[in-house]
């Protein structure tokens, strides 16, 4: 199968942990890769955003990615990027009317725009390509927890929902997520749940530790955005005496105290830390590369991942998949994945007593920690691998490509239930792997 992923600000090559790069390119660089060793041919196309970047990169076997020209060739927030999704559009249709994928899959509501417009106008098929979409995020969830911080473009919502009306499917990454797509108007029966997936072979238990002293360890990794919570661990740190807390996230390239004094991100950080009095107990890092992210992982104590909100979150499968604690918040997908007081503890968010409480609890009882991460491997190599997730993609792709044929609709993996709150009924929306 030729399958195009249109991913516009999040290309899988970007160093992650800056503002704008984090777990999408994560996820559309694990499934591609995933999706290319099952045997097919991805290509998953980006904007250009360096003049020397070249127009194709070979990742590996069965996995390319294209650099699109839309825009000028620098850094742009992706909140500023629709003006350029016009000439993004444009170029894949050239490309595609010439050599036609088979499937589309949209990552983001910018890229689903874009997805929408190119396939629509494929003339070498009566109705154009079939897409599949995936938001990564909502912009009424992001408003709502937001408000007036939020810098989304006007009309992001309205885009979303038309995106979700058009598009053959919506792959949604949660069962929160489900309810969310069903009030932008997006049909249950044209919804289904694939979660994100870990590398289980990179993010394991055994494998190099990075240094560390006596002190017990809390290691936070991602984004530096107010909205991730960071803030609220620092002020929890008040309340842990004798705890460090190690932040990867921020400016990409080499973490010289230049670049991090510059980041305006770490320096609110630091101001909230030195408010909380724990200075000389917080360590930035600035943003680490992908292949050392397991290392640090394995040196925590407890990982902690307290966002406002969050459409999945890879970093709690990530540690659990180290074998290590995680402390999260209760939203979003998180939810799905870490099972309160089974693999890690869940917090209400925004809520730095409740979590110096949960975090105090973890560290002085390090047996129960070494129980959440064991429990937090199993459940990772059950459910949470690229492969199980990449079966479930092609599942979709699957029953879209039979749907547009008028074949009948193969069956796909074997469905496993939720076990959430009965009350929740997610009407005919297919649910992959998320069951507890």
């Amino acid at each position: 199968m030729r399958i195009a992923m249109v991913s516009e600000h999040a290309s899988p090559l970007a160093a992650i942990g800056g503002v704008d790069a984090g777990g999408q390119n994560v996820h559309v660089l694990e499934l591609g890769k995933a999706l290319a060793a099952a045997g097919h041919e991805v290509t998953v196309w980006t904007r250009r955003d360096d003049e020397r970047t070249p127009d194709r990169v070979a990742v590996e076997p069965g996995l390319t990615v294209r650099h699109v020209r839309a825009g000028p060739a620098v850094p742009v927030p992706k909140d500023e990027l629709v003006p350029y999704l016009p000439a993004f559009a444009r170029a894949l249709t050239a490309d595609w009317e010439g050599e036609p994928p088979d499937i589309v899959h949209g990552h983001f509501w910018m890229s689903g725009m874009v997805a929408v417009s190119a396939a629509s106008r494929v003339r070498t098929r009566r109705s154009g390509l079939p897409v599949v979409q995936t938001f990564h995020a909502l912009g009424s969830v992001k408003r709502r927890h937001q408000g007036k911080d939020d810098t989304s473009p006007r009309g992001r919502v309205a885009a979303e929902r038309a995106v979700a009306g058009r598009v053959d499917r919506v792959i949604a990454t949660c069962t929160d997520e489900v309810f969310e797509l069903a009030r932008l108007g997006a049909p249950r029966r044209r919804t289904t749940v694939v979660p994100c997936g870990v590398d289980t072979l990179a993010f394991a238990p055994e494998g190099p530790v990075a240094l560390r002293g006596a002190r017990p360890r809390l290691v936070t990794v991602g984004r530096l955005v107010r909205r991730k919570g960071v803030d609220e661990v620092i002020g929890a740190l008040r309340r842990l005496p004798g705890v460090e807390l190690v932040v990867a996230g921020g400016p990409a390239g080499p973490a010289t105290s230049a670049a991090l004094d510059a980041d305006p991100d770490i320096r609110r950080l630091r101001h909230a830390a030195a408010t909380a009095g724990v200075v000389d107990r917080v360590r930035f890092l600035g943003a680490v590369p992908r292949s050392d992210v397991p290392a640090l992982l394995r040196s925590a104590d407890a990982v902690v991942c307290v966002p406002w909100y969050e459409p999945f979150g890879i970093v709690p499968l990530e540690a659990m998949a180290c074998g290590r604690a995680v402390v999260a918040s209760a939203v979003g997908g998180i939810q799905d994945t870490v099972v309160d007081q089974v693999t890690g503890l869940l917090v209400p968010p925004r809520r730095p007593d409740a979590l110096a409480a949960a975090l105090r609890g973890v560290l002085a009882a390090p047996t129960q920690g070494l129980a959440f991460g064991i429990a937090g491997r199993d459940r990772v190599l059950a459910r949470y691998g690229w492969d199980r997730i990449a079966e479930c993609t092609l599942a979709v792709y699957d029953e879209v490509m039979a749907e547009r044929a008028g074949r009948p609709v193969p069956s796909g993996p074997d469905e496993l239930p939720d076990d959430r709150d009965d009350r929740e009924d997610h009407g005919s929306a297919h649910v992959y792997g998320v069951a507890r």
